[in-house]
């Protein structure tokens, strides 16, 4: 195995064929590396990071990345994992989404011409009868073998048409791109498939997929999923960044040093021996990994520079030295204490703030606040707002 081969097959999940990377790699030619993804949230988290990471280790070796962002795609939404019909989203929501999307993205891949698509450059062409010749390529049974759908048929959830498109969209995209190699995490395992036999189908040789492991999210339960609220995103600051990587549980460290850190495996290994060990108190081996992880998204020393906060505050029990003055307009009051949470952006739906409310997580002027509904009108002195144990804000009078 070549130093190339074993660097881009390290970390992955899975490669299907296993040894269709290597032929690919073979043919002597920058190789067209896909990954799609719908902007259905403005901000990517390490869980995106994981993929993008990979992406542009190919890139390093000369192949060309195309991330296609699906703006027609999101007006269906993807059904992978879902229990439930994702809502559509407005045009305007997927063009500030789409946005932000590719401000991030080239945060780790180098920009490249053509380096981002829209798939509604090809989508949005299709007339009604090149939809039937596509959807002639699949049947029903096929698409409903999907995990996803045979639980919602089992639980009497209803499946809509239109949700069945989202397969033969997904997989039409590599068709338009011709893509050699598909990257996504191991939930898309089933899109990447479809698409493999599309291409097969149209005369292209076949994608070679290749996914990666999902990174659970801060409550070690699921993935990284922001309207669950246990994101770390790309875009937090560098001390909530930090905050967020010290509240995972110890179970999930060395995980996070693998493809959150994205540490050597001789740092991997010495990290696993000693929590494993039980040598070092596994709370510094999350300050190493926490401030690696800073340091990536946030330069040389910022990890540093959060840890001697952290420990600062966590030792004397003393507030972060960097909580934010918050100020709404008076039109604002009096507002429910779940709008307000949402609105000074410290949950990231109200929904999220009734459940912290309700389980003892919100203090408002160092008092417990456990009704969701409780009014809050203008302070007239500077008010003191934490959630959880690292969010804080300081409400203030407008002037």
């Amino acid at each position: 195995m070549t130093r190339e081969l074993e660097l881009l097959k390290y970390g992955c999940a899975e490669i299907i064929p296993e040894d269709g990377l290597e032929q690919k790699l073979k043919l002597g030619r920058p190789l067209i590396i896909k990954l799609g993804a719908d902007p259905t949230a403005p901000h990517l988290h390490l869980g995106h990071a994981v993929v993008l990471k990979k992406l542009r280790q190919f890139q390093d070796m000369g192949h060309k990345v195309i991330f296609v962002i699906g703006d027609y795609t999101a007006m269906i939404g993807d059904p992978s994992g879902r229990k439930e019909t994702r809502k559509p989203l407005s045009e305007e929501q997927i063009k500030d989404s789409a946005r932000t999307y590719i401000d991030q993205v080239i945060r780790v891949l180098e920009p490249q011409s053509g380096m981002v698509r829209f798939n509604s450059e090809w989508l949005s062409k299709l007339e009604g009868r090149d939809i039937v010749k596509l959807l002639a390529k699949f049947t029903v049974a096929r698409v409903l073998e999907r995990d996803d759908f045979t639980k919602r048929m089992k639980a009497e959830a209803p499946i809509y048409l239109h949700e069945l498109l989202y397969v033969v969209f997904q997989a039409f995209d590599s068709v338009a791109i011709k893509a050699d190699v598909e990257i996504g995490g191991t939930d898309q395992k089933f899109n990447f498939l479809a698409a493999r036999e599309l291409q097969k189908e149209m005369g292209m040789e076949p994608q070679v997929m290749m996914t990666m492991p999902i990174l659970p999210g801060t409550d070690g339960v699921i993935k990284m999923s922001k309207s669950i609220g246990n994101t770390v995103d790309l875009l937090d600051e560098p001390t909530n960044m930090f905050g967020k990587l010290m509240s995972i549980p110890d179970s999930l460290i060395i995980n996070y040093f693998q493809y959150a850190a994205f540490a050597d495996p001789s740092i991997i290994q010495q990290a696993t021996k000693d929590f494993e060990g039980g040598v070092v108190n596994p709370r510094d081996i999350k300050l190493m990994m926490a401030e690696k992880v800073v340091d990536i998204w946030h330069g040389e020393g910022a990890g540093k520079s959060c840890r001697e906060e952290f420990l600062r505050v966590f030792s004397e029990h003393s507030l972060p030295s960097d909580i934010p003055d918050v100020a709404l307009e008076r039109d604002d009051y009096p507002i429910q204490i779940a709008k307000l949470l949402t609105k000074l952006e410290l949950v990231p739906s109200t929904s999220e703030a009734r459940r912290l409310v309700q389980s003892n997580a919100v203090k408002f002027d160092e008092e417990l606040v456990d009704d969701p509904t409780k009014e809050i009108h203008e302070p007239k002195k500077p008010v003191l707002i934490k959630v959880g144990k690292r969010r804080y804000v300081r409400l203030v009078r407008r002037d």
